[in-house]
């Protein structure tokens, strides 16, 4: 049979189902009854996996394993989504509405299309901008993500497994699986060892499942047809491991029987990141939306009444109260919010940090509590066994050696303790110290061989390998936490004698490690049994009556920039936590050696004893968190964020992946465990904190630039809607056509589309920034209305000095054409102002320095704003500002607005100033 013919065997009434999700799960569920040698034979493979030359047969058959593919949408679809706005749908109603009154009904001489071409050119500026950052910023992302590949572990031709990326896995392949991997396809398991998955990127829920090699009730689990009463849910069928479920304990072997689309994960999902949690950022966008939309809903109204009444054109009122309340929103907000995150994802990379979530960008630059775990992060990240100590505090080869055959038997992932046991043993292992009498390290390795293992996992914290020689005897060897150590022990070996371990002896042991804690080292207790009864089907009830024979003590060094780093990032606001597996006493240590205060210690056992209110009172004070599961370590997480703090973790450990998860962001490296790089958000190729408060700065420089253009937009525009009420109150006529206000909207807003790359004061890099609703809000009250008494002031120039000036007379005194010149005049003038203004106010409050002598803006946003303002003064006298109904501006109108420009500046400087002094910040 060649796997060209092949057809997954599924009961003959599956085969006439036509739903191809139903056919798909009557497979899975085909695979987990099925015995091994059965979908070795169907799959045409083996436990050795596949043969070269079937891998490229198996891809074009089965499909790649890509769920990422089919979820992007295609370029024309994506361009169509970057017009879908609701401010551009406005625009497009007014742009229909003005078809119709100037052309469709309009009589045969007076028809007139600029209104529409001009409103068409705004929606078209606006989102091709849009659409081209968007997909800048995604191709970006996508290069930086590319240069962190996960891999799995698989094995061809009996190679014994080598690690491969994830998308050149195919069905049939036999994968390896161990503590930190993220399950690559759906698997059919058919050798495990205490395997415990978490799948609650399926399911949700966050306790881990054992899965086993064989079905307990194959017939009544995986041949029960899935549209029939009984059936169990595929995830809860034991012989199955679904893609991006991660294994937090134990090893196994499985062979794919699905890949990509065609995998539960694929179906349900379509790729490993599609369930985004809420983070400070996202709850920040959504609040501002909120306020713009509720501000639109209340002004739209008001001025369309308004002007109706006044004016008695009711259709004009209404476009011209539409432009308002588009007016009021800042429309090129997403472009510029992309645009920003963007910028920042290519400033990162140059620190040499990968950004998988674009706006992880501002949330990175938003937290004010850093939770971190302790090995590798604020260590060297190399463990060395400094001791193997005997229980009366003497160095034992003995202790050794159990410990070298415990690290070089167990099966899962190698991790510094391991390595550094078994470097110690090979270093000593020689025919001058060998590690046990007459006998190098890897002679001890010929001498045993491996039977049976109970892996390490974060709820027992220990390991235990049982070997055997020869003759058929068996060792088991335990090695882990001194205290869980010490739980499965009754006797100790002191001097070569065995006896009963007493309270006595158990208080003489903790007191011991205890003393190599406070030297800063991690202590592990090892203890030893012979001929273990459940030898070849071991369990944790076997893991007991043990020996404890001595200890090791490692060293994980404090990295020398860890002090500095946390200077630093305490300089800019964050604190500091330590969240570690790892004892208190070593935790405790290293936090007072690179300076982080100890201002209190909770333990995982406290944690889990205290309430949620307890736990909230208690989080505040504590700065480190020891001998935490991982279950407690998210808890403390959820805690924090409750509090109203934006937490980010670092971590890169498996029993670090739910805290990430948890956080506003989370921060791994490059080195990480699978499970974790998959969590975080944000990835270090460089294992430095100092590389993270470079981080830190740049996501607050993006936050900065954002929070410039949101504010000084929407104060002006808020300002600008007072204007146009006081206008449609006194003048006869609309201070501008609804087309003009639109036009200086989008011209304000291109000249703002520097604002990503304008420069940003130390200051406002000082402490954490998170959206604020409420201050944008009290922002927008205080500079706005400023903005109006100037309007104002501009308009009673206008209608009294200037237009008389210009039209030669007052309004009441002239004809149909005077009063034509007179309004194009003042809209004119007051488009000037508004434009003169608006963007000098964006230099104005960029900083809290002295504007243009003590902090400047970037040359990009000063070249704009200048062009703009050339642009809508010289308007007026073009054709084209003819066919806006503008009239040209005599020159007395330059005196005039040079005088309101500057008594403008002023007041505005002063009221910065008196706003900083009440709220502390201005932006």
């Amino acid at each position: 049979m060649t796997l060209r013919t092949l057809s997954p065997r599924v009961p003959t009434h599956a085969k006439k189902q036509t739903n191809a999700q139903l056919s798909q799960q009557e497979w899975l569920r085909h695979a987990a009854a099925a015995t091994p040698a059965e979908l070795f034979r169907e799959l045409n493979s083996g436990e050795e996996g596949l043969r070269a030359g079937q891998v490229d047969e198996a891809r074009a058959f089965w499909g790649a394993n890509a769920t990422t593919q089919a979820a992007k949408r295609p370029a024309p679809l994506r361009l169509l989504a970057a017009f879908a706005d609701p401010f551009t749908y406005i625009l497009v109603f007014i742009a229909l509405v003005s078809v119709l009154t100037d052309w469709v009904f309009a009589d045969a001489g007076s028809r007139d299309v600029t209104t529409p071409l001009i409103i068409g050119v705004m929606v078209l500026v606006s989102g091709v901008l849009r659409f081209v950052q968007d997909e800048k910023s995604t191709v970006a992302a996508e290069s930086l993500a590319e240069m962190i590949e996960t891999l799995a572990n698989v094995e061809r031709d009996g190679d014994g497994g080598n690690p491969i990326p994830l998308d050149e896995v195919v069905v049939g392949d036999v994968v390896h699986l161990s503590s930190g991997d993220v399950v690559p396809a759906d698997l059919r398991i058919f050798a495990a060892r205490d395997l415990f998955v978490s799948q609650s990127s399926l399911t949700g829920e966050s306790e881990p499942v054992e899965k086993r090699a064989s079905l307990a009730n194959p017939g009544a689990q995986g041949g029960t047809p899935a549209d029939e009463p009984g059936a169990c849910a595929l995830t809860d069928l034991a012989d199955l491991a679904f893609m991006g479920s991660t294994v937090i304990s134990g090893n196994a072997r499985g062979v794919v029987v699905a890949t990509g689309a065609r995998t539960m994960f694929g179906e349900a999902t379509g790729t490993l990141a599609g369930r985004k949690r809420q983070t400070a950022f996202d709850e920040g966008i959504r609040s501002t939306s909120r306020l713009l939309m509720r501000l639109m809903a209340i002004m739209l109204p008001i001025v369309l009444v308004t002007c109706g009444i006044t004016k008695g054109d009711w259709l004009a009122a209404l476009l011209f109260s539409l432009s308002v309340a588009v007016g009021l929103t800042p429309e090129m907000l997403p472009m510029l919010v992309t645009c920003c995150l963007g910028k920042g994802s290519v400033d990162l990379s140059r620190d040499h940090v990968i950004v998988k979530r674009l706006d992880a960008i501002q949330d990175l630059g938003a937290i004010d509590v850093l939770c971190t775990d302790k090995t590798g992060t604020l260590t060297e990240d190399r463990v060395v066994l400094e001791r193997h100590l005997d229980l009366n505090g003497n160095d034992d080869p003995r202790v050794l050696r159990y410990a070298f055959l415990n690290s070089y038997f167990s099966t899962g992932v190698k991790n510094l303790i391991d390595r550094a046991i078994i470097e110690r043993a090979l270093a000593e292992g020689t025919d001058e110290t060998p590690v046990a009498p007459g006998l190098s390290a890897e002679e001890l390795a010929e001498r045993w061989h491996a039977v049976d293992e109970l892996p390490f996992d974060f709820e027992r914290r220990r390991l235990s390998v049982v070997v055997g020689d020869a003759d058929g005897q068996t060792r088991m060897i335990c090695k882990g936490a001194i205290e869980e150590v010490l739980a499965v022990c009754v006797d100790v070996e002191v001097d070569g004698c065995v006896r009963p371990l007493t309270d006595e002896e158990r208080s003489r042991v903790t007191s011991r490690a205890e003393a190599l804690a406070n030297e800063g080292m991690r202590v592990l207790g090892v203890a030893r049994k012979a001929n273990p009864a459940g030898a070849g089907s071991l369990t944790v009830e076997d893991e007991r009556e043990m020996t404890l024979i001595g200890y090791l003590a490692f060293l994980d060094p404090p990295k020398a920039s860890s002090a500095e780093a946390i200077r630093a990032l305490a300089a800019h606001g964050v604190s500091t936590k330590v969240l570690t597996g790892d004892s208190a006493r070593v935790a405790e240590h290293v936090c007072r050696s690179i300076g982080i205060p100890v201002d209190g210690v909770l333990t995982g056992e406290e944690v889990e004893r205290l309430g949620d209110e307890e736990l909230a009172a208690r989080v505040q004070e504590a700065s480190v968190f020891a001998k935490l599961s991982p279950a407690q370590k998210a808890r403390v997480v959820r805690t924090l964020r409750g509090l109203g703090h934006a937490v980010g973790f670092m971590g890169d450990g498996v029993n670090d992946a739910a805290a990430m998860r948890e956080s506003d962001c989370g921060i791994s490296v490059d080195s990480a465990v699978d499970v974790a790089r998959e969590a975080a958000d944000i990835i270090l190729l460089e294992k430095d904190l100092m590389v993270l408060e470079r981080g830190i700065l740049c996501g607050r420089r993006t936050y900065a630039n954002m929070i410039k253009y949101v504010k000084m937009t929407v104060s002006s525009n808020f300002g600008n809607i007072f204007s146009v009420l006081v206008a449609s109150l006194f003048l006869p006529f609309l201070p501008m056509t609804a087309v003009q206000l639109l036009l200086l909207n989008l011209v304000y807003d291109l000249t703002c589309t520097a604002m990503p790359w304008d420069n940003v004061d130390e200051e406002m890099t000082r402490t954490p920034r998170r959206w604020d609703t409420l201050g944008i809000r009290g922002f927008m009250t205080t500079f706005g209305p400023l903005s109006s008494v100037f309007d104002v002031i501009t308009f009673a120039a206008l209608f009294f000095l200037v237009c008389p000036t210009v039209a030669g007379g007052a309004w009441g005194t002239l004809d149909a054409a005077g009063q034509a010149l007179f309004a194009g005049t003042f809209q004119a003038g007051w488009f000037i102002e508004s434009m003169w203004t608006q963007t000098l106010v964006v230099h104005l409050i960029r900083t809290t320095r002295v504007p243009f002598l003590q902090s400047r803006a970037c040359g990009l946003l000063l070249g704009l704003g200048a062009v703009g303002v050339a642009a809508v003064t010289a308007l007026p006298f073009s054709p084209v500002g003819a066919a806006l109904d503008f009239c040209p501006l005599p020159a007395e109108y330059f005196a005039l607005l040079a005088c309101v420009v500057v008594g403008y500046a002023v007041c505005v400087l002063l009221a910065r100033r008196r706003y900083v002094r009440r709220h502390g910040e201005l932006l």
